[in-house]
Parts: structure tokens; sequence; C-alpha cells
């Protein structure tokens, strides 16, 4: 009788995560003299929003009180070795400067530092618009607004972003552009200028043809839900998130209230230390709010640095030549303010607050679609 004999191989498999790595970021900034604690604690809040929404995971805020920034290391040489010290023991990828650095402290900061990822706050937000840049128009913006930010720092770039594989501040021209050199990049600058020429003579074909018709515009600073008011009046579907410049492009509807037509145009948001590369890029897109009748100034009235945020936008307003046109501030998110006093302060403040109109509401509250529109109305009829 034979026997049959079995055998049984087991075969040890080892398991690799293919999911990528989150990146972690080390945040950095100078408090001068003009700049209170309070105000420190909020840019660096708002710098680790940035870096959130680029998808990295901010672990260590560094603060030093200077009179000015060291115009070689940003920070004193032994704050900066502290810095080092931290992202050497917990690993960290990315260490973002909260002001635009020159080349010149990005060479010496990176003998620091080593091959860590140095980013500054001008960088990281060019990468969260190179994410968020959607139509040929948007791209065309940010490409030449990355590009003119890398020309003056090519010779560090030749060295530095060998050695990056990609991440936060790494997207756009940086990659492709390792091997170039100054008269390539001027070259591409020219190119994507002349594309924007031919964008704005099509833009400013299509206005053109909105002759007679009144414009209204909705700014503010980012994240303050303008795009959400801009679905809730004109009932469109504008992308609406959580997040820092999540809208880019111009967008205009056509609204009809009360027997009022008008176009409604929802456009970037904007933020303090905006890159100059951007204002300037962004410029015909902003043709929307230059050319409008009216601003809708919307305010996240429960950010606790609001009135800030709205000097902000009207300083940005005054650099682009909007800051005289009739203005209804829409003071947004209403519903976070847990304190029913200070709620009517705020109310009673601004609503005797130089000649702007304003309004108190909350998107997600409906009954405050109809006040909103019965403002909006009001704006129409003193525009006649």
């Amino acid at each position: 009788m034979h026997r049959t004999r079995i055998f049984v191989i087991v075969i040890k498999t080892k398991l690799y995560d293919t999911a990528a790595k989150q990146e972690t970021a080390v945040l950095v900034a100078v408090q001068t003299p003009e700049q209170s604690d309070t105000q420190t604690v909020e840019y660096l809040d708002e710098l680790a929003f940035l870096i959130e929404t680029c998808g990295a995971k901010p672990l260590k805020q560094f603060t030093q009180k200077l009179q000015k920034v060291h115009p070689r290391t940003y920070v004193g040489e032994g704050k900066l070795a502290d810095i080092v010290s931290y992202i050497k023991e917990y690993e960290a990828d990315i260490v973002v400067f909260d002001d635009e650095l020159t080349p010149s402290q990005i060479r010496n900061i990176e003998t620091e530092i080593g091959e860590v990822k140095i980013l500054d706050r001008s960088n990281l937000i060019l990468d969260i618009f190179a994410r968020n840049a959607r139509t040929s128009q948007a791209k065309t913006q940010v490409e030449l607004a990355q590009n003119q930010y890398m020309l003056p720092r090519l010779t560090r770039m030749w060295t530095h972003l060998q050695k990056q594989k990609g991440g936060v501040g790494m997207r756009g021209p940086g990659e492709r552009e390792i091997e170039t050199d100054r008269r390539v990049i001027r070259d591409r600058i020219s190119l994507l200028k002349d594309k924007l020429e031919d964008i704005d003579r099509i833009n400013i074909g299509q206005r053109k043809n909105r002759t007679g018709v009144k414009r209204l515009a909705l700014v503010g600073y980012t994240n303050v839900g303008k795009s959400s008011i801009m679905n809730m009046v004109s009932k469109s579907d504008v992308l609406a998130e959580n997040k820092l410049f999540a809208t880019l492009d111009a967008t205009v509807r056509k609204v009809y209230i009360d027997g009022h037509n008008f176009l409604l145009s929802d456009t970037v948001g904007f933020i303090r230390k905006l890159p100059h590369q951007l204002v300037e890029c962004f410029k015909s897109t902003l043709d929307e709010v230059r050319e409008a009748d009216a601003l809708l100034h919307v305010v996240d009235v429960s950010h606790k640095n609001f009135e800030e945020q709205i000097d902000v936008v009207n300083q940005t307003l005054v650099d682009i030549g909007a800051a005289d046109k009739p203005t209804l501030m829409v003071f947004n998110k209403t519903d976070l303010i847990q304190e029913q006093e200070i709620f009517e302060n705020l109310q009673a403040t601004w609503m005797a607050k130089k000649n702007n109109p304003a309004i108190f509401v909350s998107v997600l509250q409906k009954a405050d679609a109809a006040r909103i529109k019965e403002a909006i109305v009001k704006v129409l009829e003193g525009l006649r």
C-alpha cells in the first residue's frame, strides 16, 4: 500500500504600507516690536492652517522676539540651533517661515539645517494655488507667479530641489525646472504673459457684452464663506470648502431677485502677506472686482481678529484700485458667536460705523437667505 505524502510549504510575506507618508512641518516666526503676542499666535495659527491645507501636519511653532528679521538666517543663531535640534529629534520633513525669505537667507539656513525642505509663506501659498488651479487662466497665472518667485532663487534651486521627491512646496514648475537656467525661465515668463494677455482680451470682450446689467462682486478674506453666499443667492454650485483659497477663478452668475437682474461674481479670497507675484498675476481675475458696480464684503464675524482681516481686504482693494465702490458689509458665521451680549454689541457698533450698510447672517440659517437678498436689493436700488 502506497502512502501519499503531502508537503505544505508556508511562505512568509512581508506587507509594505504603500500609502504616502504625511509630511510633518515645523513653523518659525519672528515677532517684531510692531507685532503683539496675540497677533503672533494668530499669524502662526494661520500658517498652520496653510500647512494643513497642503496636506502636511504641523508639529511645533518656534517664535523669537527681535527688533527686525535677522538678515542672514531670519532668526538668531541660538534659535536656529534649537530648531535644527528639534528637526533631527522628531525627523520633521519641512521647516516653514512666516515671512518671505531672501535667496541668501535660504542658502544660509539650508547650510545649517541640511536636507530638510525649507519653505517660506509665499512658497506655501503658491503651492496651495497650484493645487487648486482648475482653469487654463488660473493655471497660467499660478505658473507665472511661481516662475517669477523662482527666478531670483535659481542658484538655490539647482542644489536644493535635486534632493526633493515632490510633496508640499514642490508642486508646479519647481521639479520640472531643476535643469533650467535664467534664460529659459525668462522665456517661459514672457510666453505666459502673452498667454494671459490673450485670455484677458477674451475676458474683456465678454465683459463688454454685459453692458446695461448691474454687477456685484463678493470680496473678503479667504475662508469666510463667500462661495457659500454665492450658492445661497444664485442657487449655483460653486465649490465651497473649509479650506484656504478653495476658489481661484472668478465665477459669474446671473441672478434675479424681486424684479432685479444682476450679475454676481465670486473671486479669490485675500490673505495677509499675499505674495506680490500673485497679486500682479491675478489682477486680470480681479478685474471682476474693479469693474463691479458694488461690492459685498464678506467677513467671518466669529473670527477673533476679523477687524484686522477687514483691514487686509480693504488694503488689497486699494492696491487694485477698487476701494471707492459702494459696499455692503456681510458679517457671516453669526451662529458661531456664543454670547448674545457680544453679538448685540457687534451689531450696534458696525451698524453705526462709516457709511457702509451692514448685515449679520449665517449661511447655515435658511431664514437669513431672504435677509441677504433684501439687503442686495437695497444696494441695487441705491445704484439707480
